[in-house]
């Protein structure tokens, strides 16, 4: 499931990108048109800032924009910024565990099946297809 990390991440994106007119955006006007409070949105812009998908800048005339233009950024690079691992079950998560029965799992080519689905529907589309 896809939290509210990665979903508000998605709002944020795309709302830095529709309302960009080459100055940085203040976070109480992405607060206020997406509905989500500026709290919980600090938390979201720092790790993207940290994960270098925006750029943010203090003071008067401050606020966030995107580093690259939208059709340069995949709805899986954001989610997967925010969320973490996208697999479907532990064994196939990043940094998982040994699971004794990998060797002998049935389900286990379902599950990679699955995954790679997934991985190729969200970084199949761009943040320029969602505007």
């Amino acid at each position: 499931m896809i939290s509210t990390k990665g979903r508000y991440g998605l709002r944020v994106m795309i709302d830095l990108a529709r309302n960009d007119n080459g100055n940085f955006i203040p976070l109480k006007d992405i607060a206020e048109r997406q509905e989500i409070s500026k709290k919980y949105l600090e938390i979201i812009v720092k790790r993207m800032v940290e994960g270098k998908l925006i750029v943010g800048s203090s003071g008067k005339g401050g606020g966030y924009k995107l580093i690259r233009k939208p059709e340069e950024y995949t709805v899986g690079e954001i989610l997967t910024l925010m969320e973490g691992t996208m697999s479907s079950v532990a064994c196939l998560a990043d940094n998982a565990y040994e699971c004794p029965r990998k060797k002998k799992c049935e389900t286990l080519p379902m599950w990679e099946e699955f995954d790679g689905i997934i991985h190729d529907y969200f970084y199949g589309r761009t943040l320029k297809s969602l505007l």
